[in-house]
């Protein structure tokens, strides 16, 4: 399946780290960023997590929600959580299946090998449940929710 800016963005339903059902569809109405990112708790996805954290009060404003989805379980989201003082839901995708429906799971580059994994990947969903926007590769995690943040106020 291709994420298609303008589409119907998949439905779903995970577990977050309190392991309680999360299905897209319970923000109906509402602007929902949904992030990609490999693991909890490594350097490049600390960074982004940090990013959204330190820009929460911006992204509340604007009534928008923010979920990260890997494939950690749990207890490594409520590490993370902790850790890092996160405001946002993080959900497990142990299996990849959302991730494979939104193009965040499969081949990449890494320090120039191919390999299968987590694409480090945002989708923004609109109110109506349509993808207004993709980024399919996020080159620079420390810097993608300050660029996801002027996309939301430039378009508003």
């Amino acid at each position: 399946m291709t994420i298609e800016e303008g589409k119907k963005a998949p439905a779903f339903t995970l577990k977050d780290q309190n392991e309680t059902a999360v299905s897209l569809s319970d923000f109906k109405g509402k602007t929902v960023i949904v992030y990609f990112y490999p693991r909890d708790n490594t350097p490049g996805c600390t960074k982004e997590a940090i990013g959204f954290r330190d820009l929460w009060q911006q992204f509340e404003a604007l009534d928008v929600i923010v979920l990260g989805v890997s494939p950690d379980n749990a207890q490594s989201h409520v590490k993370f959580i902790k850790g890092q003082a996160l405001p946002f839901t993080l959900l497990s995708d142990p299996d990849k299946k959302v991730m494979q429906a939104y193009d965040a799971y499969g081949e990449k580059m890494l320090y120039g090998k191919k390999s299968i994994g987590v694409i480090r990947s945002t989708v923004i969903v609109g109110p109506d449940g349509k993808v207004v926007k993709h980024w399919k590769k996020v080159p620079k995690a420390a810097d993608h929710p300050a660029k996801i943040l002027a996309f939301l106020e430039k378009t508003g």
